[in-house]
């Protein structure tokens, strides 16, 4: 039988170098991580999503990896990630970690022993050229920062090929030794206790960029994800995989699979780079039009919402117009923006730290169809540090309380891996949870109550989804309907006022769940609902249908 937990999980995703810190060196480890599971089981999230924590030079935050059967020793030892495991199974939280496969660190032993004998059994393990490729300055992921997808290697006499960094050799997906490997390293997590993985840059992992016609597999490079699902279902049948997938809404069954036997989930980047053009249109019109045009997946799939996460903003798939607007009303200044195409900011600074706006975008993006995930730190609207390079300023450690640190570690300052925010609106002693625990109206326990709200509320996750014409261009009205119940949410994403009708002729009262104010009264469906500016309302059918 199909275990379907993730249709209505709530993720939360972090880094344990940043997380917290239980030695006082200055990077967090995996017995701080434990210590805090009590903080992710109180938001309500049911699912912990662990960044790469393998050993790593770090030039990347870790996606460099040069060993993919252990830990960083600054986190701990492979014992202390059971024991992290176990606390949190103990609290009913499922982990996932990220599996990066599309390549390693050039220090990885398999990379210096392929560059160093092309006699070696890993030389085909990597792609290379003996000819400076005509390409090498196409395809570049992080322009302005990486120069090309091909670098020259004086030990190897060859050219070898990195979609990311200079420093990250992109492995040969097609060689069968590699598909092999990857699938031990997948079963080896499986048997420490993980419940799936998110897959990192997928489109990448199937391309064969490089590769002679002869030496790529015959037939849809997208088999391999059947493969890779196949595995893992027969060898835990609850596990899933979490794609980082941008893609087109004409690729989506290419990646989920049209029977659903492919990736279990998927983010949804198009609905997200269009829901902050939304945002700063104040008008859900994107919203309305991303949806529409996103294709019905089978049901054993789900999407995988969001705001933010550790990468920059990307909205590399709006027009430029589009944009320019959203970089004028998100990251104005050119140290905000990244790569040409992103913002690398948290959301809480780039909405102003308005409270309206942030709690309206957090409603709004647990309210659409698929299962949400929230980034440490977004609960209680952590802000960025600009003077870190490239996205590690979205990366700061974890802001715990008003203490040296923010709590975070008792290392010395001048230790720490990455600096706590000490100046500016965002600063650790007013934006922490200790200040915002158990406090009414604070952003951690209105987004408390939102989580507690959204797991009652399965139709989300399970139901069919309606758009909703309420009248007004600036709302977004949803409704679901899933076995007998039904729900209807709004969201006025404008700083006015609007009333507005929903259209639901077969429904009688309406029972308020969760509002950006107090209101428990019932009302009849027929009669106009008043949202006030950034307003928001989720309300349950009560009563037959008509």
């Amino acid at each position: 039988m199909l275990d379907l937990w993730y249709k209505n999980a709530v993720i939360y995703c972090l880094d344990v170098k940043t997380f917290m810190d239980s030695k006082g060196d200055g990077v967090g480890d995996f017995q701080g991580l434990a210590d805090r599971l009590d903080h992710i089981e109180a938001l309500g999230c049911t699912c912990v999503w662990l960044l790469p924590f393998y050993p790593s030079p770090n030039r990347d935050n870790g996606y460099d990896i040069t060993d993919f059967y252990g830990a960083d020793p600054r986190l701990g030892t492979l014992g202390d990630f059971v024991t992290f495991i176990r606390a949190a199974h103990d609290r009913g939280l499922r982990v996932i970690v990220d599996l990066v496969v599309n390549h390693t660190s050039i220090d990885h032993p398999w990379f210096q022993a392929a560059r160093r004998d092309r006699a070696s059994p890993y030389r085909d393990w990597y792609v290379w050229s003996d000819e400076e490729p005509a390409d090498k300055e196409e395809g570049v992921v992080f322009p302005g920062v990486q120069q090309a997808t091909w670098t020259y290697d004086e030990t190897a006499g060859a050219w070898y090929m990195h979609r990311f960094y200079k420093h990250q050799a992109d492995l040969n997906i097609a060689n069968p030794a590699v598909r092999a490997e990857i699938e031990k390293i997948m079963g080896f997590w499986l048997q420490l206790g993980v419940s799936g993985f998110r897959v990192d840059a997928v489109p990448f992992l199937i391309e064969h960029r490089g590769l002679e016609e002869q030496e790529k597999p015959k037939g849809d490079p997208h088999r391999y994800l059947t493969r890779m699902r196949d595995f893992l279902s027969w060898r835990k049948a609850e596990a899933i995989l979490l794609a980082e997938a941008n893609i087109t809404m004409d690729e989506v069954d290419d990646y989920f699979g049209a029977e659903g036997d492919r990736m279990h989930l998927i983010f949804h980047f198009m609905l997200n780079q269009n829901l902050y053009l939304a945002l700063a249109r104040e008008d859900a019109e994107p919203i309305r039009r991303t949806m529409a045009a996103t294709p019905q997946i089978a049901f054993q799939s789900q999407w995988a919402s969001f705001l933010r996460g550790h990468d920059e903003l990307d909205l590399g798939r709006l027009t430029d117009a589009e944009r320019q607007e959203c970089f004028a009303a998100f990251g104005p200044e050119p140290t905000m923006q990244i790569y040409g195409r992103g913002i690398r900011r948290r959301l809480a600074p780039m909405l102003h730290g308005d409270d309206r706006r942030l709690k309206l975008a957090y409603s709004l993006m647990f309210a659409l169809p698929g299962a949400p995930m929230l980034f440490y730190g977004e609960e209680i609207g952590m802000g960025e540090d600009l003077s870190l390079k490239e996205r590690d300023a979205v990366r700061t450690p974890m802001q715990w309380a008003d203490e040296p640190n923010g709590g975070f570690s008792k290392a010395p300052a001048d230790r720490l891996l990455r600096p706590v925010p000490e100046t500016g609106p965002f600063n650790y002693r007013d934006v922490n949870v200790a200040a915002q625990r158990d406090r009414p109206g604070s952003l951690m326990d209105d987004l408390q109550r939102l989580i507690r709200v959204r797991r009652a509320c399965p139709e989300v996750g399970w139901g069919r989804c309606t758009v909703l014409d309420v009248g007004e261009s600036s709302v977004l009205g949803l409704r679901y309907d899933w076995e007998r119940g039904t729900l209807v949410i709004l969201h006025n994403l404008a700083e006015r006022p609007v009333e507005v009708v929903i259209p639901a002729d077969d429904l009688t009262g309406l029972r308020p769940l969760f509002c950006n104010e107090q209101d428990r009264t019932m009302r009849d469906a027929r009669e106009p609902i008043a949202l006030t500016a950034y307003g928001y309302r989720w309300l349950r059918a009560h009563g037959e249908r008509r």
